[in-house]
């Protein structure tokens, strides 16, 4: 069994990996400010941030690294002036892709790419202000991003859409874990995840 205790060494990997995580995915983020690319967030940020999250899922070996995570990216959103759902969500998604991996002795290759897409949907929590708080979730951002940006915003995402964004986000998780695990094949190897 190769799972272990959070240790002082787990920790600084999480700081390190998150953060790499976090930047990528957040520089993907930023499309957001033109609100068509809201529609390929979903896709875009997990799909690119994959490369470097799968590197990560080499160096989890104890239960908890994810949900740490998860809890991390949602405080972090909370911080950049999002709502709170990617608190819960970032936990939530960050302690089923947890569960994922144990099942898998944290060295199944199929578990690592089914955990990655697991996680990824967090980002729908940045998502549920948009379609169940829309009142006060568009009321706010008329000040910040004008009524022109929130008009176009609106008319881009029907309430049906919420799905569809769902269904791009797993696509995007899993292309990027299927992406990640070719670029970093011999990472893989060396941590003996088949």
């Amino acid at each position: 069994m190769v799972d272990h205790q959070l240790q002082a060494k787990d920790l600084i990997t999480i700081g390190v990996y998150t953060a790499i995580y976090f930047t990528v995915f957040f520089a993907c983020g930023m499309l957001g400010y033109i609100p068509i690319f809201i529609l390929l967030i979903p896709f875009i940020c997990p799909f690119v941030a994959g490369i470097p999250f799968m590197l990560y899922l080499t160096k989890v070996k104890a239960f908890g690294m994810l949900s740490i995570t998860g809890l991390i990216c949602g405080g972090l959103m909370l911080l950049t002036g999002m709502s709170w759902p990617p608190l819960f969500t970032g936990a939530g998604f960050g302690l089923i892709a947890d569960l994922i991996l144990k099942s898998g002795n944290y060295q199944s290759s199929k578990k690592t790419i089914i955990a990655y897409t697991v996680f990824s949907v967090w980002l729908m929590g940045m998502m549920i202000p948009l379609y169940f708080m829309r009142d006060s979730y568009f009321a706010a951002m008329v000040s910040t991003y004008g009524q022109e940006y929130v008009d176009a915003l609106m008319s881009y995402t029907p309430t049906w859409s919420f799905f569809a964004l769902l269904a791009l986000t797993i696509l995007g998780g899993f292309c990027g874990a299927l992406a990640g695990k070719s670029v970093l094949t011999k990472h893989f190897k060396k941590a003996g995840i088949a």
